[in-house]
């Protein structure tokens, strides 16, 4: 009898450092179980495939796609939506395919913005002194020359296709990515939309929690370079601003926190948990409840305001990865162009 067709599967890279390409190649020895059981059809990033071999495939041909990376360009938004017709289940791989991630960061400006300061007036690193901008299209002597469109917003990959499920974190941990990989493969789905992650925030199983006061108060905020930074004691405790109790837990099987084990604070990578709507107001919602006391004294107005200027980017620190997904999306600029 001929054996059963191995499931295919797709893995694409859109707006990303490229960290979640390497996740996968973390699954190190279970790589090759993985390969065992699937037909990998398309990986551009390793191996040599055609756009054009996806597009004569089947609609629904492709078992898995896994895409990382924020939505950036033309290009990219054409990708998922082809790989959104040839695939039964679209996974969201990674923090910028969920939630925006780093390039999302990127909607505090805007295009006008970005190619200006990247090409024409504060990149020391570029020589362009005939103040050249990429464009659609351009005559070049060999032609017309033709790049992606790069879009005003960054967007999340459930912005524009509609996406089956979440793998989350700057990069998925790889223990995840393997029980994502066989879950999937099972044929036992979970419903449409979930995280396959623990749906528990990282301060609940962080092997810190012990120590945090049960009457915590913020008095002072610190960098992580300002001080020591004890190994043993919560990082809110210490005047360290952790996204913990805001964040997804999961980076590690056992739920301490990659970061945290690194004596460094959360970051924030793992997207938020099931109560959290917007990150960043929740995680400034949080501090705002443990500011107000300086020893057995209440701040003043002043005080406060003085604690709050003392950290450094609010916008960089409490919408580090998810300012695409929050309610603000984007900072409004004077101008924008419709998209």
């Amino acid at each position: 009898m001929p054996s059963k067709p191995k499931p295919k599967v797709a893995f694409y890279w859109c707006a990303s450092c490229g960290g979640c390409e390497e996740a996968i190649i973390d699954l190190e020895f279970d790589l090759l179980k993985v390969v065992e059981a699937v037909e990998i059809v398309f990986w551009p990033c390793a191996m040599d495939f055609k756009t054009e071999a996806v597009r004569k495939m089947e609609d629904g041909e492709i078992a898995i796609a896994f895409i990382n990376g924020a939505v950036r360009t033309s290009e990219q938004l054409e990708m998922c939506e082809l790989l959104r017709r040839k695939a039964q289940i679209i996974i969201a791989f990674g923090a910028c395919a969920q939630v925006g991630g780093i390039p999302g960061l990127a909607n505090f400006w805007d295009k006008e913005t970005i190619f200006r300061s990247s090409y024409l007036d504060k990149c020391p690193s570029t020589d362009n002194p005939g103040k050249v901008v990429p464009l659609p299209k351009s005559k070049v002597p060999e032609g017309e020359l033709e790049l992606p469109v790069f879009f005003n917003t960054v967007k999340t990959l459930d912005d524009v296709i509609d996406v089956d499920y979440y793998l989350p974190g700057c990069s998925p941990a790889p223990y995840l990515t393997l029980n994502a990989i066989n879950t999937l493969l099972s044929g036992d789905l979970p419903p449409k939309g979930s995280v396959l992650a623990p749906n528990k925030a990282l301060c609940e199983t962080c092997t810190r929690n012990d120590s945090k006061p049960e009457n915590l108060s913020l008095e002072k905020i610190y960098r992580v370079s300002q001080i020591e930074v004890d190994p043993e004691k919560c990082l809110l405790a210490q005047g360290i601003i952790c996204m913990g109790p805001v964040t997804r837990s999961g980076c590690t099987p056992e739920g301490e926190g990659r970061c945290v084990l690194a004596n460094m604070p959360c970051r924030g990578c793992y997207g938020p948990t099931p109560e959290v709507r917007d990150v960043g107001a929740k995680m400034i919602a949080a501090l705002a409840s443990l500011v107000g006391l300086e020893g057995e004294e209440e701040m003043t107005e002043e005080q406060v305001t003085k604690l709050m200027d003392s950290i450094v980017d609010p916008g960089g620190t409490f919408y580090r990865f998810t300012l695409a997904k929050s309610l603000l999306k984007r900072r409004r600029m004077p101008s924008e162009p419709q998209e």
